[in-house]
């Protein structure tokens, strides 16, 4: 082989080189996602449409256009300072339909390829049931950001990529003392709009500017039972149906969770289906949510 055939024979090995990881680069799709911001650390979640801005005001949080590189960013810098809590927090979210893991392996985005017991369409240890899986949903949070004590139905798995989150777990039978708005139709239904930080408060004169009505519920959520831990990187916690869980970050953060089936009878002493769904006195049918 002359040095012509050589050089040849290396800038075709470079082209096929270029050719191979620009492919390879395409065949990964993109997860679409989303930032919201508060005008604190507290983030209530609720359903827009159901959201009446004449009769209820403001929604307690927005969207904005923050890129996934800006809020990183961001969450940088909250890591550094460390915000103020009445300082505007701004969380993350990206995640994948349930139907994208009946697609074929080429088309997944990257977060079904990352997580494959969750994406999986068979069972696997952390997804009980396949065919009621929910999707996988990722959040980022950054430093001091705080989601509403909340329930879910599904059972839930969630496992925590990087940075770390306190979450604060209360049984199904404790729904009566969490400010639980569980009406359904109501935009925040499932959810609580009690911030519990505030319960240092409660022994301050006049509550720290508490309105009598926050200030009731606290004094009668404080001695609810609760379990907390802090996930870290690589760890994976189980949150049963129905247990509401009250989540802060602790630090710049990367968690994603999966929901699949449902247990509805739980337990005597934690409480089950029935006591969330009579935590306002009205009956409902069993609903997957």
């Amino acid at each position: 082989m002359n040095i012509y055939q050589r050089n040849l024979v290396e800038i075709l090995m470079v082209l096929l080189t270029i050719c191979y990881q620009t492919k390879k680069k395409r065949s990964i799709p993109k997860s679409n996602g989303r930032c919201q911001e508060s005008h604190n650390n507290f983030f209530t979640f609720f359903t827009a449409q159901n959201w009446i801005v004449d009769s209820m005001g403001l929604p307690p949080t927005r969207d904005n256009d923050f890129t996934f590189e800006r809020w990183a960013n961001h969450a940088k810098y909250a890591d550094h300072v460390g915000l103020d809590f009445d300082q505007p927090h701004f969380y993350f979210q990206s995640g994948v339909p349930r139907e994208e893991r009946y697609n074929d392996k080429e088309r997944w985005t990257f977060v079904s390829r990352d997580l494959p017991s969750f994406s999986s369409p068979t069972a696997t240890f952390f997804m009980f049931s396949p065919d009621e899986q929910k999707g996988i949903q990722c959040r980022f949070g950054e430093r001091g950001v705080t989601a509403a004590t909340h329930y879910d139905a599904g059972r839930n798995m969630v496992a925590m990529m990087t940075g770390a989150k306190r979450y604060v777990l209360s049984p199904p039978n404790m729904c009566s003392k969490l400010g639980v708005v569980n009406v359904r139709g109501q935009p925040i239904f499932r959810h609580s709009v009690l911030n519990f930080a505030h319960v240092n408060h409660l022994d301050k004169p006049e509550g720290e500017g508490m309105c009598d009505m926050e200030e009731k519920w606290l004094n009668r959520s404080k001695d609810s039972l609760a379990i907390d831990t802090v996930l870290k990187a690589g760890e994976v916690l189980y949150i049963p149906s129905h247990w509401f869980h009250y989540i802060t970050s602790l630090q710049k953060s990367a968690q994603c969770n999966v929901r699949s089936g449902r247990e509805i009878h739980g337990t005597k002493s934690f409480g089950a289906y029935i006591d969330v769904d009579k935590c306002d006195g009205k009956p409902h049918e069993p609903r997957d949510k």
